[in-house]
């Protein structure tokens, strides 16, 4: 089982935070500041050049950035060694449902665990919020796709299918 942690940057209302509820469940870590996010973990980082694929499965920890990306210091975070972006996914977030590539930190991080292998998981974590399974619904096709990719090169040509 890998590790779970999320940067929160309190820049969301705390009474809807996704992370939040993650946290209460006891399913991921919060830290506070940048620093604070491990140099060996996977961040989450939709302006990495890599994409998430199936070959990341033995990271030690995921981190998700949950955060303001209009005040994110991208600079800050570029230095990571792993960072991945997800693929094209629709988001099934009451505020942004349908829209493409505007997941909410608890949807990001069930696809990261669902495309390396965690199936059960991502089900367990979505199932923390009322329309959380929906999102596997919504996804379904390019998350069972992405999760049979060999590498990030292919992860991308599958995308493609989807765009």
């Amino acid at each position: 089982m890998i590790p779970l942690l999320a940067y929160r940057d309190n820049s969301c209302d705390p009474r809807k935070c996704t992370v939040k509820k993650l946290e209460r469940a006891g399913h991921l870590r919060i830290v506070k500041t940048i620093s604070q996010i491990p140099r060996n973990t996977l961040l989450l980082d939709p302006t990495a050049e890599k994409a998430l694929s199936p070959e990341d499965r033995d990271v030690k920890s995921i981190t998700a950035l949950d955060c303001s990306w209009e005040v994110l210091d991208t600079g800050a975070v570029s230095s990571w060694r792993i960072r991945r972006a997800l693929p094209f996914l629709m988001a099934a977030n009451p505020v942004n449902f349908g829209k493409p590539c505007k997941l909410t930190s608890v949807e990001a991080i069930a696809a990261a665990l669902y495309i390396v292998g965690e199936k059960e998981r991502a089900a367990q974590i979505l199932g923390c919020v009322n329309w959380g399974i929906r999102f596997l619904e919504v996804n379904k096709e390019p998350l069972e796709l992405y999760a049979t990719a060999k590498n990030s090169t292919e992860v991308v040509k599958f995308q493609a299918l989807f765009l």
